[in-house]
């Protein structure tokens, strides 16, 4: 479970201090509770997180565009490079990409 995500589905732009990075019952029964709401119980936020995690982006996926997202970007970026070369004459004009 993402306990910060859980608590933000619970109490939106929750105030609250301490670390949730462990995503721990241990490390959220430590938590500076700085909102005047209510904090949420441990069960709250359990009940929360299965409702929320179906929705939320599958990690895989996710890393599949990024990678597609980066080696798009690095051609293009790689065509324009060899574009202006070629046009200020630093490489010669019959030179093809591979």
């Amino acid at each position: 479970m993402d306990i910060a995500l859980a608590i933000e589905a619970l109490v939106p732009a929750a105030q609250y201090g301490g670390s949730t990075t462990a995503n721990e019952r241990a490390c959220y029964d430590v938590l500076r509770w700085e909102d005047e709401r209510k904090k949420p119980t441990w069960k709250e936020l359990e009940t929360a997180w299965v409702a929320l995690e179906p929705t939320l982006p599958d990690p895989e996926v996710e890393a599949k565009i990024a990678a597609e997202m980066a080696r798009i970007t690095a051609e293009r970026d790689r065509a324009q490079a060899v574009d202006n070369l070629k046009a200020r004459g630093d490489l010669p004009s019959s030179y093809e990409e591979l």
